[in-house]
């Protein structure tokens, strides 16, 4: 990218129009996080392929965004069934990717399961790797690069309690990002991560619940504060736009000073 196209990006961002033109896939799109993350990558122009489960959450996402003036398009998807992901991205166009579907089930070792195991780690893991294997044989199709925006964790960079395999998992997706990293620079799609510290969401209502274990994460955060769905989105514009160009391989966090420790 040449300085004329590095300051015209900056513009294009300060606008709110740098993702003019393009298509941005979210992965649980319709609530938390991932609804938050689609809202904030629409206001920067982008048409959103929302992606989950459940339609009426995601058609609630996609009327939020039409609210704003920006377009999206519903796709309810398994995002843990490969044949599905594969239909789903075949001959579409893909500019941007951001992983947010996600799961936690919060365990001590000697309550995991198999069960509890595979439902964490196909999410959180095998969706993120063979979605984003879908997605760039789309971006190396169109040949004009893109940027996979994966949501992690604090916790991929630390440990925490009852936290063993979400942690296992979000550790792997920072792996994975770095990875994805090095064998994609050549075709100029760029892949980083955004690890946020624990915010209000749907997935974390019951562990903040605990008067117990919300004061000891907020003991954690020299902030003093727990995050917000707009700061966490706002990393992942950030990183979805050519603001970060020069970028790649690398984990923004967003926790607060959780990890400074």
């Amino acid at each position: 990218m040449t300085e004329r196209h590095r300051a015209d990006a900056v513009d294009a961002l300060v606008e709110g129009r740098s993702l003019d033109g393009t298509h941005a896939w979210v992965t649980g799109g319709g609530s938390g996080l991932g609804r938050a993350s689609a809202i904030a990558v629409a206001r920067l122009g982008a048409t959103v392929h929302l992606m989950s489960r459940t339609e009426r959450q995601l058609n609630d996402t996609a009327e939020a965004i039409a609210a704003l003036g920006g377009s999206a398009v519903v796709t309810v998807c398994d995002v843990t069934d490969m044949e599905q992901v594969s239909a789903v991205f075949a001959g579409s166009t893909v500019d941007v990717l951001v992983n947010c579907a996600g799961a936690n089930i919060a365990q001590n070792l000697d309550e995991i399961t198999s069960e509890s195991y595979r439902t964490v780690m196909d999410l959180n893991v095998q969706a993120t790797l063979f979605v984003t294997q879908s997605a760039v044989r789309r971006m190396r199709a169109a040949g004009r690069g893109g940027s996979i925006v994966n949501m992690t964790s604090q916790m991929g960079h630390v440990g925490g309690p009852r936290r063993i395999v979400y942690c296992a998992s979000k550790w792997a997706v920072e792996g994975m990002t770095k990875a994805l990293a090095l064998e994609l620079g050549p075709d100029r799609i760029r892949v980083n991560s955004v690890s946020p510290t624990f915010v209000e969401t749907e997935m974390t209502a019951s562990a903040l619940a605990d008067p117990t274990f919300r004061s000891w994460a907020l003991g954690e955060i020299p902030l003093g504060r727990f995050g917000g769905l707009d700061e966490v989105a706002a990393a992942v514009a950030y990183l979805a736009s050519p603001m970060s160009s020069m970028t790649t391989g690398a984990s923004l966090s967003v926790d607060g000073g959780w990890t400074a420790h």
